[in-house]
């Protein structure tokens, strides 16, 4: 499809678009007026991961066609919790412990975002701001008519957990109520008329919609999902064996962020170019011509560029240095990822702390089928303790992952 606004253009042409509302009216408006717009974000842990990276990268584009990003954090809705995606319930946190959240998460938007006074500068609000001074039962006399339970459950967020036997708590239930109360809050604050998400969040951005519109909204409002993101092997983005891939540098390192992108499966490249970098598309399309070995220069192109863009250049430039010299040249370097030992510390258990397996049990299998290595040695002891008491150690997993045993 052929748009006239260069947000639709930029989104269409880098394929973040899975469904919208109203293509038309949001194309025709994109043209003709600054469009405010918002990603809503949980405040569940001290950093997001690179699960949240696309929304981000939503924010991103939002700002770079001309017009103006909201961040909306989650302060009152991480205090109920998202069904949605989840089996279980989550955890409830404390209000300080959210507050803390959100202060550490925002250093990474202020990587990908402009954030100052102008017409498109980028804002981050909470939606505790409202939330958390509203009266239960003018909520109930003023929203809840407007929602039906008949509609609430065939959501997938409730449908999903009722059909897995697993428990969904009236606390949860309410969560789609009171996002789409966000939308409806953000429109009259800030004039937003664009809510993004992820593909999970269609009926949530359409309940916004309508919620607005039935408490007297006069302007049309809009919807924008991505498509949900999945690596070739099928995995959910973002997950690995060793764990989530944090975006905030005390969590995750320069240099493992810039080898996750690295070790990017050949078919996923090309995609991955597109929505999380600012290669121009010509250049991604001259990537994508790239065979056999030479497709590694598209790798690096993405793990450079996507390393950049959280944590700076020369982080990007440290990292492939790094790579370089462990993979090519077969030496160590000071910004591999390292544990201080105190001298000395058991085989499994390094492992373990740099990341490298997720259990004892996959550090075992790994070290029997010699994928263990200290400093190029094959380690076959599964008790093997090892002494650090002068130089670093280096400790190989495979190929791709190194790390350093400090004293």
């Amino acid at each position: 499809m052929t748009y006239k606004s260069d947000l639709l253009t930029l989104l269409s042409g880098r394929d973040y678009i899975h469904q919208t509302t109203d293509a038309d009216g949001l194309d025709a408006l994109a043209s003709k007026e600054i469009v405010t717009g918002y990603v809503g974000f949980d405040a569940t842990a001290p950093s997001l991961h690179v699960g949240s990276l696309v929304q981000i990268m939503l924010l991103r584009r939002l700002q770079q066609a001309g017009h103006r990003p909201i961040v909306l954090m989650g302060g009152g809705t991480t205090k109920v919790g998202d069904p949605s995606g989840k089996d279980e319930s989550r955890q409830l946190l404390t209000p300080e412990f959210i507050d803390r959240n959100i202060a550490t998460i925002r250093k990474v938007f202020e990587r990908f975002l402009r954030f100052d006074d102008s017409e498109t500068g980028a804002i981050m609000v909470n939606n505790d701001d409202w939330l958390g001074d509203l009266n239960y039962l003018d909520l109930l006399r003023d929203v809840g008519p407007h929602f039906t339970i008949n509609r609430m459950m065939t959501f997938d967020s409730v449908k999903l957990r009722l059909e897995r036997e697993q428990p969904l708590t009236f606390l949860e239930f309410n969560y789609m109520i009171l996002q789409a109360y966000d939308f409806r809050e953000l429109h009259q604050r800030h004039g937003c008329r664009l809510q993004m998400g992820g593909s999970d969040q269609w009926g949530n951005i359409v309940n916004g919609i309508e919620l607005t519109r039935r408490m007297g909204g006069g302007e049309e409002l809009f919807g924008v999902t991505t498509p949900l993101i999945t690596t070739a092997d099928g995995k959910k983005m973002g997950k690995t064996a060793s764990g989530a891939v944090w975006l905030n540098e005390d969590q995750l390192s320069a240099y493992d962020y810039w080898q996750f992108w690295r070790n990017t499966d050949d078919a996923d490249v090309v995609k991955f170019l597109k929505l999380f970098t600012d290669i121009p598309l010509d250049d991604v399309d001259r990537l994508s011509k790239l065979e056999g070995a030479a497709i590694n220069e598209a790798k690096i192109a993405l793990a450079n560029a996507a390393t950049a863009m959280l944590h700076g250049e020369d982080a990007a430039h440290q990292a492939e240095q790094t790579a370089r010299k462990t993979f090519e040249e077969g030496a160590s370097d000071a910004n591999l990822p390292s544990v201080e030992t105190g001298g000395s510390i058991g085989v499994m258990d390094a492992l373990n702390r740099l990341g490298f397996v997720a259990s004892n049990g996959e550090a075992k299998r790994k070290i029997k089928e010699g994928a263990v290595k200290l400093d190029d040695a094959v380690v076959n002891d599964l008790q093997l303790q090892i002494d650090v008491a002068g130089d670093p150690v280096k400790i190989s997993l495979g190929k791709k992952k190194h790390g350093l045993l400090l004293p």
